[in-house]
């Protein structure tokens, strides 16, 4: 079992307020957080876009793995994850979240790669966390 931590904090309330994120491996170390950088276009980072990092991360190291289970030992996987916020009555809700994979993997049969891509999707911890409608679409070269 491996478990990870991050620590939020943020001083005042509202729109006004303001926080810092820290991971515990330093990657975020008091990141800026709040209202702006979360619905505006404020310098930091904010919960969704974390999240997106997450699951894009999650999801391609899951392909990478089944990949190199499969046989395979060259390639390149880039994955982008649009994470979708939304209104839910008084308050918010993450509805989805679209991963748009490019992928090289030189040899592989097309059938055989959207299989092992759509198993990955299906069971990276992340995909597997979310309570959203996740989405994949793929482009092979």
């Amino acid at each position: 079992m491996t478990t990870r931590t991050a620590t939020a904090r943020y001083s005042g309330f509202g729109k006004a307020g303001k926080g810092q994120l820290t991971s515990q491996s330093g990657v975020l170390d008091a990141t800026p957080y709040s209202f702006n950088t979360r619905f505006g276009d404020e310098k930091g980072t904010n919960p969704e876009e974390l999240i997106a990092a997450s699951h894009a991360g999650c999801f391609t190291m899951a392909l990478s793995f089944a990949l190199a289970g499969a046989g395979y030992e060259e390639g390149t996987l880039e994955t982008k994850a649009a994470v979708k916020l939304e209104q839910d009555g008084a308050g918010f809700k993450v509805t989805r979240s679209d991963l748009t994979l490019n992928a090289h993997v030189p040899g592989i049969d097309p059938d055989r790669f959207r299989d092992l891509a759509f198993e990955a999707k299906e069971n990276c911890p992340i995909s597997k966390l979310l309570n959203a409608e996740v989405t994949l679409s793929h482009t092979l070269t």
